[in-house]
Formats: C-alpha cells, structure tokens, sequence
C-alpha cells in the first residue's frame, strides 16, 4: 500500500516466530514448521521495509512495516478449529497473570488504523525503516526476552539492515531481477 510515507508493509508480531533463513528460504534442509514459516514471512515483511527504506530515503520516499492487531481474517481457515480458541485462552491467562483485560478482537477500521497513522499522520523520518503498531513506533525486544503474543515490541533481527540487504539480494537472485 503506498501512502504519504512512501510504502506501508503489513507485517506482524508474528514475526516474533522466527528470523529469516536466507540459506534455506522454500525449508529444502529444514522440517516445514507453520508457525515458523509465517515467523519468517512477517519478519520478510518487516526487513523489506528496511531495505527499501535504506534504497529510497534519499529520494525523499520512505518505507515502514506494521502490525495491525487481532483482526478476524482468513488467516486461520487452515487452523485447526480448536486451535484459535486455545491459543486466546492461553494469552487470556497471560493477560491476567499480568493484570490487563482479556484479549478482544480489533475492528477492520482499528486494525486499519496503524497503517493510516504511518503513512499519512506520522512524521516520515520517524516511521521510515521502522516496525510500528499500535500508532506508535515498536520498541525494540532483545531476541531472547520471552514476548508473549500479545505483547508489544519488534525482534532486533527484523530492523537489522545487513539482513534487510541480504533478504533483498536474495529476493533479487530468486525473481532473476535487480532493482
């Protein structure tokens, strides 16, 4: 989605699943994991924000990622039907333990309105090749603090621009293009 930043990459605290395995990115040598493969798709999303954000700021074109929030989608038509239920039981109890309220679902305009705060409220220089939700830029959580999905905060290895390049070189060599 393009906006006044320059271009808005949805993204998810699903990356928190998992970096990127630039060597293995199709799982040819490792065993296909779901949660792992969608880890690693979200936080490509995040690190192609980087990247394209480090190509075009020169130019005055910016790029950030974001996380919308819960939002009753598709996603899950392939979940097994008592998996979901589970999993907000799970982050329920992490949520009392931690005295905050029960986890809800966001509205479409809700989840909406990340991506509309970055690409047109935000001060460009503030969002640009960061990982923003909530209408706020994400803080940065050491990839070995325990983060429970509903949590907020962005994995170090999704902002790390040695990664963002190589995910992007990469990208180019699988599509046989440069950009």
């Amino acid at each position: 989605m393009f906006s006044k930043t320059g271009e808005i990459n949805p993204s998810s605290s699903g990356h928190r699943y998992s970096n990127v395995d630039l060597d293995d990115p199709n799982f040819e040598r490792t065993p296909y994991e779901p949660f792992i493969a969608y880890g690693r798709s979200k936080t490509a999303n995040i690190l192609f924000a980087v990247a394209f954000d480090e190509r075009h700021r020169e130019r005055g074109v910016r790029a950030a990622a974001i996380h919308p929030g819960g939002i009753q989608t598709e996603l899950g038509r392939y979940l097994d039907p008592a998996r979901v239920p589970s999993m907000i039981e799970q982050m329920n109890k992490q949520l009392a333990a931690e005295g905050k309220a029960p986890f809800q679902w966001k509205t479409i305009p809700q989840g909406a309105a990340t991506s509309v705060w970055a690409g047109v409220v935000a001060p460009a220089d503030e969002v640009g090749g960061q990982y923003c939700e909530n209408c706020h830029v994400g803080h940065v959580v050491a990839d070995d603090v325990i983060i429970s999905a509903i949590s907020e905060g962005v994995r170090g290895y999704a902002l790390d621009s040695p990664t963002a390049a190589g995910l992007w070189k990469k990208s180019e060599e699988m599509v046989g293009e440069s950009f």
